[in-house]
């Protein structure tokens, strides 16, 4: 028999979850001397917060969004955003 076992009170455990979702939306662009990607992060509270990435280097169209996207997810942990919400222009980079 286990003494201990037998006479510790579980306590039911009380975990502190929010689920808080933001929401970024991205886009990624081809502009003249380069490229870039454009983030939008909207927080649980509304708040806005854009980011314009330039890119030093020439990509086709589903590269740029992919940085885009790569940008956003990094912006989001650095915000500490754990539960997002993505919209961007193609399905295939969201995907």
């Amino acid at each position: 028999m286990d003494f201990v076992a037998e006479w510790t009170e579980v306590q039911p455990l009380t975990l502190d979850i929010t689920h808080e979702y933001w929401t970024m939306y991205f886009h990624g662009s081809i502009m003249a001397p380069g490229s870039g990607a454009r983030v939008v992060m909207i927080s649980p509270n509304g708040s806005r917060l854009c980011y314009v990435i330039r890119l030093h280097f020439s990509a086709s169209h589903n590269a740029l969004e992919y940085e885009a996207l790569i940008n956003g997810l990094r912006i989001a942990i650095e915000l500490g955003a754990t539960r997002l919400y993505i919209h961007g222009d193609l399905e295939l980079v969201i995907d």
